[in-house]
């Protein structure tokens, strides 16, 4: 298989497992990984949805913005993917969906609790918030200010728009954007409880951090969404 290949695979099967994660948003929301060559980044062609993404609709895209390989548009947020790359050299993969928990939890001034393991891989000692605009991400100087908000955490929550997260393996960063949402949406039902009254402390969080989120269980998880994705299964709700 060629490098060209093997990348579009990826960067395909992203956002196939992104689909079955429940982070569609019909045709909008995208994941990205690294051109080895670095030329810029693979990523969806625009138009289409997560669960649609074929190998033939990964495109090439250079940090200006030109589509080196592949048919279709690209997507005008490309300078998330970009630009983030740019400025994280440890960085293979990013994703950027409209998560509902996450768009949800975001517009609260409420600092994200390890309420479950879900949270632990954000809380340093906060998920990051980029404030700066809620719209679309269509410049680099945007995608240059996203990346300073999002400095060398795993993700970022953008009020009214939705989530960022990043990985050093494809996995990483299609896992921990189902993590970030599972965290918000966990947070979300225990305040409509009246809570959170308990949460693990700083200490704890440290400490799951070694078990918790480490590369070999992202990786089965991944690898989950993937089986899931190749059955045709439907969506995980209630995430």
């Amino acid at each position: 298989m060629s490098n060209r290949e093997d990348v579009a695979r990826q960067a395909a099967q992203a956002n196939q497992a992104l689909a079955v994660a429940g982070h569609a948003d019909m045709v909008w929301g995208h994941a990205s990984v690294r051109d080895p060559e670095g030329r810029g980044v693979w990523m969806k062609a625009a138009g289409w949805a997560f669960e649609e993404i074929t190998e033939e609709r990964v495109l090439l895209v250079s940090p200006e913005g030109d589509v080196l390989a592949g048919e279709g548009n690209r997507h005008i947020e490309y300078p998330i993917h970009t630009q983030i790359m740019a400025s994280r050299p440890d960085v293979t993969a990013v994703v950027h969906s409209h998560a509902n928990s996450a768009v949800a939890f975001a517009s609260m001034d409420v600092p994200l609790r390890a309420v479950s393991h879900d949270a632990v891989s954000f809380l340093d000692p906060d998920v990051p918030r980029f404030t700066r605009t809620g719209n679309l991400i269509t410049s680099a100087e945007l995608g240059d200010a996203l990346a300073e908000s999002l400095g060398e955490a795993a993700g970022v929550l953008i009020p009214s728009h939705g989530l960022v997260t990043v990985g050093e393996t494809v996995a990483a960063a299609v896992m921990r954007a189902v993590l970030l949402n599972r965290a918000c949406f966990t947070q979300l039902q225990t305040m409509q409880a009246g809570g959170p009254a308990r949460w693990s402390d700083d200490e704890e969080v440290r400490a799951k951090r070694d078990t918790v989120p480490t590369p070999a269980l992202l990786q089965s998880g991944y690898e989950y969404l993937l089986r899931r994705a190749a059955a045709g299964a439907f969506p995980i709700t209630g995430i």
